[in-house]
């Protein structure tokens, strides 16, 4: 019996030991900023200057701040673009590269390709790529006959862009996604519908999309918290121009707490757009889990 104890006690500390770096890690980098974090909810700071109560003055400015709203709208307004164009061009390529076409692994390594690397890097790119006067794009539109758009330069078009731009840079992933998702679905399902006269559209339609409705739903709250946390393309692309029509929600709290110094109300910003976000999660996954 006592054996058995001391060896327990053995496996408890081991176990303690391996979990220590975890412990650590969690604690300065997730517990305590969150914490952090709450303290200046309620607090007016610049990082130079001691901290001042302010109680529940942070909020009061917030729900009169028509700049913050406008960006969550911005912020709406790519994702009502980029969810739908993400999934579908997901899913029309994962079901091309589960087929047996020849190159099959070079074309799944391709389409990934971009998930690793630097968004700064492809951000970058696709500014020349939008460029209005010598821009790849407008150059191209030109050869046959058509007029320059102000990709970036107009308040019309920058959002859009931004999107179709997140898209091509993130689509590999969610690839990746369905194509677990389809080779998962039982084939002898495909070939009972090939015995009762089933076309392409019916398989796709009544075996194919009921069979990824986990993998959609995943997909669905991966796309919509990567949008969410949209900055890096319009911080490098545009800087939340023109007319802050690509302000987005993370970039204006980024602006409020080191370009203007107002620590405590970013973190104000923060908290509140992270109630937004769970809750458009979780009304999404309700929604999507029912139909």
């Amino acid at each position: 019996m006592k054996s058995i104890m001391s060896r327990m006690k053995g496996e408890g500390f081991t176990g303690g030991l391996m979990s220590l770096p975890y412990i650590v890690y969690f604690s300065f980098f997730i517990a305590f900023p969150i914490g952090f974090s709450f303290i200046l909810i309620f607090h007016k700071w610049n990082i130079i200057t001691p901290m001042e109560w302010v109680g529940l003055r942070n909020f009061i400015r917030l729900f009169s701040d028509a700049q913050f709203f406008k960006a969550i709208l911005n912020t709406l307004t790519f994702l009502v673009i980029h969810i739908p164009l993400q999934i579908i061009v997901a899913l029309l390529l994962a079901v091309g590269l589960n087929q047996k076409i020849r190159f099959r692994g070079f074309f799944r390594s391709l389409y990934f390709m971009p998930v690793i690397v630097s968004g700064v890097v492809i951000t970058i790119m696709w500014r020349q790529l939008y460029g209005y006067e010598t821009g790849l794009l407008n150059m191209m539109l030109l050869q046959f006959g058509l007029d320059k758009i102000p990709w970036i330069n107009h308040p019309t078009y920058a959002m859009p862009s931004i999107a179709i731009m997140a898209t091509w840079k993130n689509v590999g992933l969610y690839v990746v996604l369905f194509l677990v998702g389809l080779q998962n679905i039982p084939g002898f399902l495909y070939e009972a519908a090939n015995i009762d006269g089933a076309g392409p559209v019916q398989k796709f339609w009544y075996i194919t999309l009921p069979a990824l409705n986990n993998t959609m739903v995943l997909v669905m709250i991966l796309s919509t918290i990567g949008g969410f946390s949209l900055f890096i393309e319009p911080f490098v692309m545009t800087g939340g121009g023109p007319m802050n029509s690509t302000l987005s929600a993370m970039l204006y709290i980024y602006n409020q707490a080191f370009y203007f110094g107002h620590m405590g109300y970013s973190a104000t910003l923060g908290f509140f757009f992270a109630c937004i976000v769970l809750l458009v999660i979780l009304i999404q996954k309700k929604v999507v889990e029912r139909d």
